[in-house]
């Protein structure tokens, strides 16, 4: 029985969360391994909306096991709101287990605050960081003075780090960004509530996976942003501070290589981007316009409007490559439905008459010389939402998923339809083999 990874292939947002949930009936237990609450998983079930941000999306079903791994960087209050919030509403199913993992980094107030203060000080160089701590946080692990989530049962350990930490981040915060200090003693007593709340959750996951695995379980990884948000891959510095390629399933979860079978790579069927940082094929216009509004292109963490423009294949190209990709889901079809022409950007050229296929440049000021090179075809107007099969599917719109699976020489294993979950046109079990 085959493990599966779900990676992203453009700048996040690309609709993981829905795949991922689709893929969760046929999983046993889902793990998110990296990233923190600045990605968000958006969910549709029966029309209702839900959100995601740590949890991984495998809550909404019943008996199965998901997994916070020690890859990610937690906020307790996000966790335990999100928690309480699904029990709510009555989605957190009876038979299903959250654990997470008691290695987990755990942001604390003073990330946010020197999140928000360096972007702050960019001043029209921003970043684009969603401000909630992620990188703050993953300094502190790399600086090897970080909180994890098992420090917050100790009251010694706990009270020790904050004071440490607060003598170097006051000093930044109060006489580097003229900002006021954080109190050590409010956020001992605020995370030492969090440590006993959340202390149920917490368990060696990667111990737990190991059984798992012995068991034959199916095991799915869940990827937060997307590959050109890798802190190593991506298009630095306009990235995320982890790594969200495939690979780092197995160091963010615990487990080794050899339990990944399949790697699953989610195109939306045009590209969007939030945030500073280049954009080869984005589209100003108002076709551009139409594809925001229509597609609902905000994001599910900070509401921010995402920048669209058209299918970059080298960008899809060059995640095949890093997280070795052996199947492509196509997300939000539906969206481009009306559009007379569709274009398919193949190339990069600048100008200098150099040609990039295959990868995406690595200093973002040669990225931002580069020139869409496209390949254009007809649209199609008749409504998708209902097919679920290929043969279902408008003749120029089963000609756009070919050119797509021609131009990445990689099968299509599922195409979204619809936001439902079950608007989809499923075309290969990733768990099969």
């Amino acid at each position: 029985m085959a493990n599966v990874v779900i990676v992203g292939t453009q700048w996040g947002d690309e609709g993981k969360g829905k795949v991922v949930d689709l893929y969760a009936e046929n999983a046993d237990v889902v793990v998110r391994f990296q990233g923190g609450n600045n990605a968000g998983h958006t969910l549709v079930v029966k029309g209702e909306q839900t959100i995601l941000h740590l949890i991984p999306s495998g809550i909404l079903h019943d008996n199965k096991v998901c997994i916070i791994g020690n890859g990610v960087v937690v906020d307790p209050a996000v966790l335990l709101g999100e928690i309480d919030d699904l029990r709510a509403r009555g989605l957190f199913p009876p038979n299903t287990r959250l654990l997470v993992s008691e290695k987990a980094h755990i942001i604390m107030p003073y990330h946010r605050r020197l999140d928000a203060a360096r972007e702050n000080r960019r001043g029209g160089k921003k970043i684009g960081t969603t401000g909630r701590g992620i990188g703050p946080a993953y300094e502190d692990k790399v600086a090897r003075c970080g909180v994890r989530l098992i420090d917050l049962f100790d009251e010694g350990v706990l009270r020790e780090k904050i004071a440490a930490n607060l003598e170097e981040k006051n000093f930044l915060l109060t006489r580097y960004f003229g900002e006021e200090p954080v109190d050590a003693e409010e956020v001992f007593a605020e995370y030492r509530e969090y440590g006993k709340r959340l202390k149920p959750f917490a368990a060696d996951t990667s111990l737990a996976l190991a059984r798992e695995v012995r068991r034959g379980s199916r095991i799915l990884f869940e990827g937060a942003q997307g590959s050109h948000l890798d802190v190593d891959h991506g298009t630095y510095p306009f990235v995320t501070s982890s790594n969200t390629v495939s690979a780092n399933a197995a160091c963010g979860a615990g487990i080794g290589p050899a339990a990944i079978h399949n790697v699953i790579g989610i195109v939306k069927a045009y590209t969007t981007r939030v945030g500073g940082g280049p954009f080869v094929t984005e589209l100003t216009d108002a076709v551009g316009d139409h594809i925001q509004r229509v597609g609902r292109e905000f994001g599910a963490t900070t509401g921010r409007r995402r920048r669209c423009g058209w299918l970059d294949m080298v960008l899809v190209r060059h995640a095949i490559r890093v997280s070795g990709i052996n199947a492509l889901a196509i997300t939000k079809l539906d969206v481009l439905t009306g559009l007379e022409r569709l274009r398919i950007c193949t190339a990069y050229e600048n100008d200098q008459g150099e040609r990039f296929t295959l990868a995406v440049p690595s200093q973002v000021e040669a990225l931002a010389a580069c020139r869409p090179v496209y390949e254009e075809i007809e649209g199609w107007t008749e409504d998708i939402s209902q097919a679920r099969r290929l043969e279902e599917l408008p003749k120029n719109c089963r000609r756009y998923l070919e050119l797509i699976a021609n131009l990445a020489d990689t099968e299509l294993a599922l195409v979204s339809v619809g936001a439902g979950r079950h608007e989809t046109i499923v075309l290969r079990n990733p768990f099969s083999g």
